[in-house]
């Protein structure tokens, strides 16, 4: 798998190069550069045959939608598990906060509980089991 998008990449790369090319020629196109024109433009077909040669090998790939935004924002889509990573831990630490703020809750009524009902109480941790 590692190297059809290895293939794939290094496709894409040819690809978005030959583009890069034949937007410099045609920003600045004179009659004489029409036969490297031809050129980049059939290399450019070739690497769209590559790429479409290339899909089934990476057909069980799947890509999130969100790095497609990431991408037509400009941002790196490198950049995207990073940033799912840190949003992944932000709310790990604010549900941590909820569970330890819950515990901590559960502990203090059991407290008062066990001041105002003390029998009521030691029969409810007895059903439980508890003791």
């Amino acid at each position: 798998m590692a190297s059809s998008l290895e293939n794939l990449e290094s496709q894409l790369e040819l690809f978005a190069e030959n583009v890069r090319q034949i937007h410099i020629i045609v920003s600045d196109f004179q009659p004489q550069s029409q036969n490297v024109l031809n050129q980049k433009l059939q290399a450019l077909v070739h690497g769209l045959q590559e790429v479409d040669k290339l899909k089934s090998q990476v057909q069980d790939v799947h890509v999130p939608l969100e790095v497609f935004d990431y991408i037509d924002q400009g941002r790196n889509p490198q950049l995207y598990t990073k940033d799912c990573i840190e949003k992944a831990l932000a709310k790990n630490e604010q549900v941590k906060g909820k569970i330890d703020s819950f515990r901590k809750f559960k502990a203090n009524m059991l407290l008062e509980l066990s001041k105002t009902f003390p029998n009521e109480l030691n029969k409810y941790r007895a059903l439980r089991g508890d003791e």
